[in-house]
């Protein structure tokens, strides 16, 4: 079984559900005691908040490269960043380590393919939502992407920081979502793509009339078929 590196605390909310998931993939897969292979480098994401805030992106890279290098030398088969919005600084970091890093959009892209989804409605912070790091890799794999428009753009990033990463889940937020997930539905998206790992916290299939594709839970199967093949 190989190593999986995992780059938490962004926020560590949604971390617990990456160590989680990856473990019952394992379990599921082998049986028995087995359980996942697992560094993880959980950082101060009130660090990293401060520093996306002020569009000082290299910097972030900087952070992240060394924290991939450590898991790495510790014996880390492959990195995971556990959360969306710093795969805007996926490059950088994987430049600084020879291991692969597991990219939780190409992983989403195939994912909705597989399920013959050719549009999507986007979910996640302003950066993963409006910026095209994000949005390309869905789109050079031929997935349309629809993302909230005007007010609701920030909306949806308030309650992620705001509420989701303190971990609050209020309803009236939930509410909030599921009326910015029927607009999308309206302007043609054919599922919903949860592309912030805490949505998950707040977003239910039950709750939704489109397929819901949690990126938090992709990824991390991802992980999980990469240390076992």
């Amino acid at each position: 079984m190989k190593t999986i590196g995992l780059i938490g605390g962004m926020s560590w909310e949604s971390t617990i559900t990456y160590y989680q998931l990856i473990n019952e993939a394992v379990k599921e897969r082998l049986g028995g005691l087995h359980s996942a292979k697992i560094l993880l480098y959980s950082v101060d994401f009130a660090e990293l908040e401060a520093l996306m805030s002020r569009g000082e992106w290299d910097k972030s890279a900087e952070l992240l490269g060394d924290v991939a290098r450590r898991l790495e030398q510790a014996g880390a088969d492959c990195v995971l960043i556990c959360t969306n919005t710093f795969h805007k600084i996926a490059p950088q970091v994987q430049a600084r380590i020879r291991v692969p890093l597991l990219h939780i959009a190409e992983a989403a892209a195939d994912e909705l393919l597989s399920h013959g989804i050719k549009r999507v409605g986007l979910l996640g912070t302003k950066y993963t939502m409006t910026q095209d790091f994000y949005r390309d890799k869905l789109t050079a794999r031929g997935v349309a992407v629809v993302i909230p428009e005007g007010d609701d753009i920030d909306l949806v990033n308030q309650v992620i920081f705001e509420e989701l990463c303190l971990g609050v889940v209020r309803e009236e937020s939930r509410a909030a979502y599921l009326r910015v997930i029927a607009d999308l539905k309206r302007r043609g998206a054919e599922a919903i793509l949860l592309g912030c790992t805490e949505l998950g916290l707040i977003l239910r299939q039950e709750d939704v009339d489109l397929p819901l594709f949690d990126t938090t839970v992709i990824h991390a199967e991802q992980a999980a078929k990469f240390a076992l093949i």
